[in-house]
């Protein structure tokens, strides 16, 4: 079978080829749409892998010039745009299948497979001739279930004559077929191979002989179509096919389980093919990346960006989309896509978007490097995150617009559709955090409540908060009964909803859950595995309870399974080492174990067990209760935290935050601004109008503070009147004037005493720039304290000569 590949990213030419060689494919490739047009006027294929997004000629137009001529070629289209109107219009122009960058290869080649069989006659799944039999599915031939060992060419003449049972075939014809344009043989060279051929087959037994010359014309299957049947083998047999493809990882991260899946030969021949591709493609993946980093090296002096260096970074960038992808890499796949979105359009990029073009170009370079095999110090999702995205299902435009200008300030992005019908695409392709949708319009009030049953259903359940036109009990028990995580009574302000939204992802599940499983039974571990990955859960699992405490500490888990019975050390024992240890005295652990008695019970809940559940496993008991476990213990983490009268970060959290946010300004030379806010005379206020009045000040600051400072700020609470905030990539002189604004509007708020008493708040405050002013949080704090002692003074001259 031979395939052209047109595709000119030729990191992933490198890979498709090598694949689709070791399946015994013949490949010739284009990195261009004219380069392909002109080789398949010259030679005829078997399926066509065609790239969208293609120089001179792209993959769209190729594909519509192909069918007016009258072209049937099976076409699958490749490219990192996954988007509905891609597909339909690839589907459109007379593409057979579609299949979005990054992919994975035995996806690949079983479509390829599939569009074969549909393409041309029915390609059965086993081969026979007398006693010689050829299986495609394992790439091997037998006879009299003997193994025989064939070159790659010979296998390829044999399945040619095998599959075209009563043609002829020249010399030439069979070049055509079976080798690349770029590396023809000569005539001698293939009957050399077929002489070969004859003889390997003779040696092992076949009963006749499978090629004979049909003289001064070429070769063919000796006999009539009635001596050589194709016939039907088990329909296992495809599935087995699928599990011994070519398995492409990052370098080359092949496990073990996987490796086990290939015959020992083929098996080496994959890894090493794979180790060779990967040694090939590092070095222009690292090349790529060098090209987007200058491009930010030149937006960070304040200097533009010309339009071809613009077209060069979102090129660079799409080709890493699907490069790093099918190199086992998916977060680097999906910053590549980021970075492309911001040079989509040709305006020019504004200083948050060069911040966050700058956190996505850092995450781009940490992945390579974890590609490489560098450890890399686990920065969270936060540095290429855009912060949670919420959906909104309502036709109010006004109330609609009015939230999402608001949202922004919240640090959420928001995507509007008017019809629960459309919102469904939407949701699959957005995967929003949160869902606002409405059911106060009696049009589509049914389809919205259909829209909520589907969304609760999901696995992990889709957080969905429901706005209805009247408050009533029985609404709410009909939402609460579907899965509905809130209702909001129309009318309703945006705060409330965005309030709302902030508390259920505040109550969510961390996406970075981590469960440290000990069992004997791999049965077991592989079933928790399997159960808990869906909810968004990271399983650590261990069989060996000699290395329990090595693996605790490495993974500090946030929650605990254990199993009672296990050989050298029981659970009970190991939960008594837990709880001795301060680090994991809070830490939940539940037991999981076939022992059921009262004596053993009383054990486990001694020992200082949290939680105990019997096999056999109920898997919906199993998981609710665990993520009962994991919600609670956030949410302690989160009080523990979380200054209660502000809402803020109390000084443990900033302190963090801040630590975090300076490693990133000294890994990517960014500015830092760190600054300290203090309400002015507070004390007096409190003696003159009492603590819950100075208390309700502190509340409004705070909230205040929260809706103007973004996710990647740092806003926090240290002590009785002191705010500290930290502002990534701005320097003091940008810190200055974004505080200014604040300060501008808090000072114009005011409040009421009595009724009729009414006054306003002053704010003291001081910056300072990381690295200029100091390099740690200490020297920072010290800096910014003198600065705001001097503003203080300042203020008080100020009045004194006023």
């Amino acid at each position: 079978m031979r395939i052209i590949v047109v595709e000119d990213d030729d990191l992933i030419v490198a890979a498709l080829v090598k694949a689709l060689n070791d399946q015994h494919y013949t490949v010739d490739f284009a990195t261009d749409g004219e380069a392909a047009w002109e080789l398949m006027d010259c030679f005829t294929y078997d399926l066509i892998l065609l790239d969208v997004m293609l120089p001179k000629l792209d993959g769209i137009s190729l594909c519509r010039k192909l069918r007016a001529i009258g072209n049937k070629t099976p076409i699958l289209l490749l490219t990192a745009q996954d988007t509905s109107t891609s597909k339909v219009m690839g589907l459109d122009a007379g593409a057979d299948d579609y299949l979005a960058k990054p992919f994975d290869f035995k996806e690949l080649l079983a479509r390829i497979r599939a569009l074969l069989r549909r393409g041309g006659s029915s390609l059965p799944p086993m081969l026979s001739f007398h006693n010689l039999q050829l299986d495609p599915s394992t790439c091997q031939v037998t006879c009299d279930a003997q193994l025989l060992h064939l070159t790659p060419k010979e296998y390829s003449l044999l399945e040619l004559f095998l599959r075209n049972t009563q043609r002829v075939f020249s010399c030439g014809m069979l070049i055509d077929h079976l080798w690349s344009f770029e590396e023809p043989p000569s005539d001698d060279t293939v009957r050399s191979h077929i002489k070969g051929l004859r003889q390997k087959l003779k040696a092992a037994g076949v009963k006749s002989d499978v090629i004979e010359t049909v003289y001064g014309i070429g070769y063919r299957l000796k006999g009539t179509g009635k001596e050589a049947t194709n016939t039907q083998t088990r329909k296992h047999k495809e599935v087995e096919r699928e599990k011994k493809l070519f398995i492409c990882e990052a370098k080359p991260q092949i496990h073990s389980s996987a490796l086990t899946q290939f015959s020992g030969g083929k098996q080496n021949q994959v890894v090493t093919g794979v180790s060779q591709v990967w040694e090939q493609v590092a070095e222009t993946l690292s090349q790529r990346i060098t090209v987007i980093e200058e491009a930010l090296s030149i937006l960070l002096q304040n200097k533009l960006l010309s339009e071809e260096a613009r077209a060069k970074v979102k090129q660079e960038a799409h080709k890493l989309v699907g490069s790093l992808g099918m190199f086992g890499s998916d977060k680097g796949s999906y910053v590549a896509s980021e970075i492309e979105s911001l040079f989509v359009n040709k305006g020019m990029l504004d200083s948050s978007q060069i911040i966050r073009f700058s956190k996505l170009v850092g995450s781009l370079r940490d992945c390579l490097q974890s590609m490489n095999g560098t450890e890399i110090p686990d920065m969270s999702d936060e540095t290429f995150n855009n912060g949670p995205l919420l959906l909104i299902v309502d036709q109010d435009t006004e109330f609609t617009s009015s939230l999402i200008s608001c949202a922004s300030s919240w640090g959420t992005r928001v995507q509007v559709t008017p019809n629960p019908i459309a919102a469904k695409k939407l949701i699959g392709d957005l995967c929003p955090d949160v869902v606002l949708l409405d059911l106060s319009c009696s049009d589509t009030a049914e389809k919205a409540l259909g829209l909520l049953v589907e969304l609760t259903s999901r696995t992990p359940p889709l957080s969905v908060i429901v706005t209805t036109a009247q408050d009533s009990l029985i609404d709410r028990v009909k939402i609460a009964r579907l899965g509905g995580r809130g209702v909001l009574q129309k009318p309703v302000s945006e705060t409330q909803v965005l309030e709302a939204v902030t508390q259920i992802l505040q109550n969510s599940c961390s996406q970075e859950a981590k469960v440290m499983v000990i069992d004997d039974d791999p049965q077991i571990l592989t079933a928790l595995d399997t159960l808990l990955t869906p909810w968004g859960v990271k399983v650590y699992s261990l069989d060996n309870p000699s290395r329990f405490w090595e693996m605790m500490t490495a993974v500090n888990p946030d929650l605990l399974i254990l199993d009672v019975k296990m050989p050298e050390v029981n659970g009970i024992e190991l939960c008594q080492v837990v709880r001795s240890d301060a680090r994991f005295s809070a830490l939940p652990i539940l037991f999981l174990t076939a022992q059921n008695d009262t004596k053993t019970r009383q054990e486990v809940f001694a020992a200082g067990a949290d939680d105990y559940i019997s096999k056999p496993i109920v898997k919906v008991e199993l998981v609710t209760r665990i993520l009962n476990r994991l919600e609670r213990t956030r949410l302690l983490k989160s009080l523990a935290e979380t200054d209660v009268l502000t809402g803020v970060a109390n000084r443990y959290r900033s302190i963090q935050e801040l630590t975090r946010c300076i490693q990133w300004s000294q890994n990517y030379h960014q500015p830092f601004c760190f600054a300290i806010l203090e309400i002015d005379k507070f004390k007096q206020i409190n003696q003159q109008y009492g603590y819950a009045t100075g208390d309700s000040i502190l509340s409004r600051l705070g909230k205040i503070l929260r809706l103007n400072f973004h996710y990647e700020d740092v806003v926090g609470r240290w002590s009785g009147t002191e705010f500290i905030l930290g502002m990534c990539g701005m320097t003091k002189v940008e810190g200055q004037r974004r505080l200014s604004e604040v300060i501008k509007n808090l000072r114009q708020v005011q409040f009421t005493v009595n009724s009729d008493n009414r006054f306003s708040v002053n704010f003291n405050t001081g910056f300072v720039q990381y690295p200029e002013d100091g390099a740690d949080i200490d020297t920072l704090y010290r800096v910014a304290s003198e600065a705001l002692e001097r503003s203080k003074v300042a203020a008080q001259n100020r009045l004194l000569n006023n």
